[in-house]
């Protein structure tokens, strides 16, 4: 048994020169970006606030002066051109972009459809389910009314209710990944929050611990010496 530790021991030791210098460079660049919110890095704090300005669009014939309208996003859905627009109240609308007509929210058999035109094994569905914008399910994070159309694989299509488009896809193993991202920035209940003080505070002490131990790597070990025994006086 001594035998095959001081061999795993040797092993141990070369793994440690192998994985030493990028485990350092790991948690030295991870310090390095939680150092600051994510906001800052993107420039964000620099943006002087701005008032919104409604856009004003010549001649159309679904923008009208007490809509407020923000963006408009043009798109094809059922062969027929369609606007997707956006107030500055954030409130969004479907429009025929021909005659600006509104068009209804979607339907739950309309978002069982496009689940199944759109998505591979989409017609193979559980249970389709409204969600409304303050109560939507954690794994979507976004405050939107949306249709979710359940998978029998586990996967959950999310679908727009005023935008007839899909949103998003979350599959189980989406799922899992967002766990692991929560647990690796250790923020379990957003997992938005890139830079806080307790993971800054692992995370340099995670870079201490490297170093140390890379620099034991250099650390000379000398070979025990076996007492030797002696016969009994006689």
């Amino acid at each position: 048994m001594s035998k095959t530790m001081r061999k795993l021991a040797r092993w141990h030791i070369w793994l440690g020169w192998l994985v030493g210098v990028p485990i350092v460079m790991w948690t030295a660049s991870g310090l390095f970006m939680v150092a600051k919110p994510i906001e800052e890095v993107r420039g964000n704090h620099l943006r002087l606030d701005q008032s919104e300005v409604p856009l004003v669009i010549e001649g159309s014939t679904f923008a009208t002066e007490d809509m407020q309208l923000k963006e408009m996003r043009a798109l094809m859905q059922d062969g027929r051109p369609v606007a997707i627009l956006t107030t500055l109240d954030g409130q969004t609308r479907r429009v025929d972009f021909a005659s600006g007509e509104p068009i209804a929210p979607l339907a739950a058999e309309q978002a069982r459809a496009i689940a199944a035109q759109r998505i591979l094994n989409g017609d193979k569905v559980e249970a389709v389910t409204l969600f409304p914008a303050d109560s939507v399910p954690f794994d979507f994070r976004r405050p939107m009314p949306v249709w979710q159309v359940a998978l029998e694989d586990g996967t959950n299509v999310y679908i727009g209710r005023d935008t007839g488009e899909i949103e998003a896809v979350r599959t189980r193993w989406w799922r899992w990944f967002d766990f692991m991202w929560g647990l690796h920035i250790m923020d379990l209940s957003e997992r938005e929050d890139t830079s806080h003080p307790i993971l800054n505070l692992f995370a340099a002490l995670a870079l201490i611990g490297s170093l140390m131990g890379t620099i034991l790597m250099f650390r000379r070990r000398k070979a025990r010496v076996k007492p030797s025994v002696q016969a009994p006086a006689e």
